[in-house]
């Protein structure tokens, strides 16, 4: 899994394009070209493009879908970015994919393929990488699992991956470079040895990471994000926080740091260098990650005003263009049915003499998709992951 070079190079030499033969047996458009030219010109096309070629005829459609374009527009630097999104709807058992659609604006349910995939219940771990989500551990039938899979954004697959060495449920799990690193989730088995590991997406293979440290290891960590590249920063169930770096000789140490109230600060993403997440009754907060001191994001002051005090917000999250991406449940006035409502938010710093805020224009919201039965008590939609990638 080094590339998707890679991830391709068993699927190159593709079908050749078949010629279209008309009665006087001449052929025409694209079947007219050779097929190195046909490629680098459909490489050009937006994915919105290659949709609607596809849907002209079935010889557009297998040309549109191959793998062998796909990997072209990756190695020439035309993928795109798409949102791809993570749903428990209730009543129903198992969450379900789906993307966002850039125009449309609306949720597409994603239908796989490949073989059946088992979704944990709750407390799994997700690690995006240019083309695929890794799905780590989680309760499955109400116990921990080890288990891994990846989601292969491209063709819309499940691949089974190495389990890891310990079972493990609502863990950290951050990339830096070509590793995953798990920190936590095992409960009262944590121990010294088996706290943490690394999965390397080189060799495909986990190993228990020895972390020396002078505090006591956290069983769970709260909250967790990559500083920098480099850096992983997080902060435990307690409010403490801590900084582990790969390349400063492996260690963990606490900053001295202390968050007043972890429980309340979930989903953090890093943006220029400040922390985001969301607070109560429908607010943004933000702080810088050496202090903790968590600010609420000024100039939202309309979305108060679309049931985000009532319901808050389910999800937040960043987008390609670092731009925050939140979610909520909202009943319509007037409608029978629960919806889940979407705003993207472009973020601006201001430095004066009272000292520095930070200020958010609500770029674009609405509803993104709506339940297909009555509403009831019982009926919500948790957004279980939603974030950006290549494809």
């Amino acid at each position: 899994m080094k590339s998707i070079e890679g991830r391709f190079g068993a699927i190159r030499g593709c079908s050749q394009l078949g010629l279209r033969k008309e009665k006087k047996k001449k052929v025409c458009g694209l079947s007219s070209l050779p097929d190195e030219v046909v490629w680098r010109c459909l490489a050009q096309l937006s994915r919105l493009d290659l949709a609607a070629l596809a849907m002209t005829s079935k010889s557009h459609r297998s040309l549109a879908t191959s793998p062998c374009l796909w990997d072209l527009r990756w190695r020439m630097d035309g993928v795109e970015p798409s949102y791809h999104m993570c749903l428990h709807i209730y009543p129903e058992p198992i969450p379900r994919w789906f993307i966002l659609h850039p125009v449309q604006r609306r949720l597409k349910p994603i239908y796989s393929h490949s073989h059946a995939y088992q979704s944990p219940e709750s407390g799994s771990s997700f690690v995006a990488v240019a083309w695929g989500i890794y799905i780590i551990g989680g309760l499955v039938n109400g116990k921990p699992s080890s288990e891994v899979t990846l989601f292969d954004c491209f063709d819309h697959k499940w691949y089974a991956v190495p389990p890891m060495k310990m079972a493990r449920a609502s863990a950290s799990a951050c990339r830096i470079d070509d590793k995953i690193y798990v920190f936590g989730g095992c409960g009262d088995d944590v121990d010294s040895s088996n706290w943490a590991e690394v999965y390397d997406l080189d060799t495909l293979t986990w190993d228990f990471l020895c972390v020396p440290t002078t505090t006591t290891r956290p069983k769970n960590i709260k909250q967790s994000v990559v500083i920098d590249k480099k850096e992983i920063y997080a902060v435990d169930e307690d409010g403490q926080s801590f900084s582990f770096s790969p390349s400063k000789l492996t260690h963990i140490v606490s900053s001295g740091k202390t968050d007043s109230q972890p429980g309340d600060r979930d989903d953090w993403c890093l943006i220029g260098g400040f922390l985001f997440t969301r607070g109560a009754r429908g607010t943004i907060l933000w702080c810088l990650p050496d202090e903790l001191d968590w600010k609420e994001v000024k100039g939202l002051e309309e979305l108060q005003q679309q049931q985000l005090v009532e319901f808050g917000i389910s999800k937040l999250s960043r987008n390609y263009d670092s731009n925050i991406v939140i979610f909520w449940n909202a009943q319509p006035q007037g409608a029978d049915s629960l919806e889940l409502w979407s705003a993207e938010i472009s973020l601006r710093k201001i430095e004066s003499s009272q000292g520095r805020e930070i200020r958010g224009k609500i770029e674009w919201s609405g509803s993104v998709y709506k339940l297909d039965y009555p509403l009831t008590d019982s009926n919500r939609v948790k957004v279980v992951y939603a974030g950006t990638t290549l494809t």
